[in-house]
């Protein structure tokens, strides 16, 4: 927004961080500076570089003041980014998910692979480093992710009762109807 762009670049995140007891999950988050900002030509190389000397001392300040900091880089390979966009082409119930940046960005694929690395080699520190995994299968690196996730806090199990179902009652005199359903093709 205009007003985004009058305000220091993490100024815009700083609501959303969390407070005690709280967790707080950004996508791509003030990483787009660093990635499709940089790549896409939407602030210069210079306010590129800067963001990319400031971002450590912001997660200090973030870690030294109690925040659990992770950082989670969803890797996907050519093929399968390839793959995930001719589905949204091809596929009539995905195509919603295909946007003109979309098409831009696969065609910049390098510039992003050098944004990346330059990402890694100034942001990945001791305090908040990167966690990388292999995103090709969804389900497997969400599971990952979380699992991840979860070894890396401490928290309490709460408490869990035993829960049994109970017994259904018998049918008695009911009996299925013979009624003409309208049931809808079972194509999957």
């Amino acid at each position: 927004t205009e007003r985004e762009k009058s305000q220091m670049y993490a100024q815009r995140y700083m609501p959303h961080l969390p407070a005690a007891g709280e967790i707080v999950i950004f996508d791509r988050s003030w990483y787009n500076r660093a990635g499709v900002e940089r790549v896409m030509g939407f602030c210069t190389e210079q306010q590129s570089k800067a963001f990319l000397q400031i971002v450590p001392s912001f997660e200090k300040l973030m870690v030294d003041s109690g925040i659990h900091l992770l950082k989670y880089w969803l890797e996907v390979s050519e093929e399968e980014q390839t793959r995930r966009l001719e589905g949204r082409i091809d596929d009539g119930r995905k195509i919603w998910k295909l946007s003109p940046m979309d098409l831009k960005s696969y065609s910049r694929w390098y510039d992003y692979s050098r944004a990346r690395d330059d990402m890694f080699a100034t942001t990945d520190t001791v305090w908040a480093p990167w966690h990388v995994t292999n995103s090709d299968d969804k389900r497997r690196a969400r599971l990952n992710i979380i699992r991840h996730l979860l070894d890396s806090i401490e928290y309490k199990r709460p408490p869990r009762e035993k829960i049994t179902l109970p017994k259904r009652q018998k049918p008695g005199s009911y009996r299925e109807p013979d009624y003409p359903y309208k049931v809808i093709p079972q194509k999957y």
